[in-house]
């Protein structure tokens, strides 16, 4: 009986890493060693390719040489061989787009999209294709070591190259990086613990990816912690300042103001939109740890003949609130807290009830010269995410919500702790184009 025929395995796709080829020799189309391997050359792309290959740099006697891919007829783990006999001897220089894997990406830091965190790079992985050599992936597992040396671990941990987004740290190509919308896709939160990890440069690039959204960036100062935004505010100009903090919520930009210099404070309120400003002064009369320092002035109110119906509508139009500050509607009598309803309470009930039906006619409420522990107390007793803070009539003056407590209470010994690895997830694999055998049938 005939023994049946195994089809033939897919050939594997060449993979190189740049550690193992890094000062191999550069071997001239004669044989003659001309020269070592300094570093290489690829282009970040356009869309979604894997940067090309596109040139070495030659170290030969003492200076750098260009060698473009064109003139390469062997790249090796071991060895680069060329297809021609002499090289420019011209001394290297950098061209606008062009980043050098081992100045610019090996053992610089980049941000890991997926897990929102800054990572470093430590090999880099090049995979061979029909169209030339890419970057495919980085390695960014810290080697290990023994006795202080470095030792090989036997393996690679490496990720795809499209699950970063690179800080190069080189102002030419960062035209051609653009903004990256992945980025500005991560919470504002994210974006500033990204913040807060990084150097001076990357602190520079990142805020470079988010300036281009005025709403985003303002969103991100609202989670820096307070020693960090006085840093960045302090670098921008007094108008710069002024319209960051237009768009931030009024109890976060009386934060930011108090950590200005005292001679910038009254510059940057002159500047600043008439509203915020008035917002903004009247919460820096209070002491900020306490309810009144604390709070949020803009409430979404209705009065106490209102319908179910139109209080949600008073909600719907309410875009410029944040969305914690809309979780109950105060139902005010001539200026006065007569009562809150929530939200839930509104969904559940008829659209033609009237909101005094359904109100918490005598709902908890707290002065504002009442400090952190009485607020969290009155919070976690009573359960609520968010208090109103009223003034010896009654008046309403804001609001104190849970994520400002949260943020007050932490201890700061806990933001300096480990975080807890986020859930990650990989970018969808890249299907190859297929190719034709000789049969003419398509090949994976």
């Amino acid at each position: 009986m005939t023994e049946p025929t195994s089809q033939p395995s897919a050939q594997p796709v060449a993979t190189i890493h740049l550690s193992q080829l890094l000062k191999s020799p550069v071997i001239a189309g004669s044989g003659e060693s001309i020269g070592r391997v300094d570093d290489l050359i690829v282009r970040l792309p356009g869309g979604d390719a894997y940067p090309p290959v596109t040139g070495v740099v030659v170290g030969v006697g003492g200076r750098e040489v260009f060698v473009s891919a064109e003139r390469i007829a062997e790249f090796g783990a071991d060895r680069i061989v060329l297809s021609v006999n002499k090289v420019d001897l011209r001394s290297f220089e950098r061209r606008d787009g062009e980043v050098l894997l081992k100045a610019d990406i090996l053992g610089h830091r980049l941000i890991d999209v997926a897990a929102a965190e800054l990572v470093r790079a430590y090999d880099v992985e090049l995979d061979e294709t029909p169209e030339g050599w890419v970057l495919a992936r980085l390695d960014t597992r810290r080697p290990a070591r023994f006795f202080g040396l470095l030792k090989s671990s036997g393996g690679h941990a490496s990720r795809d190259w499209k699950a970063f987004e690179p800080l190069i740290g080189h102002s030419q190509s960062m035209t051609i990086r653009g903004v990256s919308a992945r980025v500005r896709g991560l919470k504002p939160a994210q974006i500033a613990d990204l913040l807060e990890d990084a150097d001076k440069h990357e602190r520079g690039e990142i805020l470079d990816q988010v300036h281009g959204d005025p709403e985003l960036e303002a969103d991100v100062f609202e989670e820096l912690d307070s020693d960090k935004s006085s840093r960045l505010l302090d670098a921008m100009s007094d108008s710069e300042v002024a319209a960051l903090l237009g768009r931030m919520r009024a109890d976060d930009a009386a934060d930011s103001i108090m950590e200005l210099r005292q001679s910038r404070r009254r510059r940057v309120l002159d500047l600043m939109p008439a509203g915020q400003r008035v917002k903004v002064i009247t919460l820096m009369g209070f002491n900020p740890d306490s309810a009144g320092g604390l709070m949020n002035v803009d409430v979404v109110s209705c009065t106490p003949d209102s319908t179910v119906a139109q209080a949600l509508s008073i909600i719907r139009s309410a875009h410029a609130l944040q969305p914690e500050a809309l979780l109950k509607v105060h139902v005010l009598d001539a200026g006065r807290l007569a009562g809150v309803v929530s939200v839930i309470a509104l969904l559940q009930a008829e659209p033609d009830s009237a909101v005094t039906d359904i109100m918490d006619a005598d709902p908890v409420r707290i002065a504002p010269d009442a400090d952190l522990t009485d607020i969290a107390l009155l919070m976690a007793d009573f359960n609520l995410y968010m208090l109103p803070v009223v003034d010896d009539e009654d008046r309403v003056l804001g609001v104190v919500t849970v994520d400002d407590v949260l943020e007050d209470i932490i201890p700061d010994d806990w933001r300096r702790r480990e975080p807890a690895p986020r859930p990650a997830r990989e970018p969808a694999p890249t299907v190859k184009n297929p190719t034709q055998n000789s049969d003419g049938a398509a090949q994976l």
